[in-house]
C-alpha cells in the first residue's frame, strides 16, 4: 500500500491547537504519495499564510488511519 499522506489547514481557534475555527472552510490541498511531496505542498501553502498566526497547515499520514497495525 502507498504510503499517503493529506495536506489540509485553515483558520485555528488558538494557534497552539489544531481546533480549526470553520470546518467547512478548510483548505485541502491534496493528497500525495509519499512524505517528501506532501511536505513540499505544506511549506507552500504554511508560507503563502506565514504572516497570519490563525492559519495553520498541518500534514496527515493517512497511512497510518488506514492501517494502524503496520505502524510500529
Amino acid at each position: 500500500m502507498s504510503k499517503l499522506h493529506l495536506v489540509f489547514g485553515g483558520r485555528v481557534k488558538d494557534p497552539m491547537t489544531l481546533e480549526f475555527q470553520d470546518p467547512n472552510q478548510l483548505d485541502v490541498v491534496g493528497i500525495f504519495p509519499d512524505y517528501a511531496s506532501a511536505e513540499k505542498a505544506w511549506r507552500g501553502a504554511a508560507q503563502r499564510t506565514v504572516d497570519d498566526a490563525e492559519m495553520k497547515y498541518v500534514v496527515v499520514h493517512l497511512h497510518r488511519l488506514l492501517e494502524p497495525d503496520l505502524e510500529a
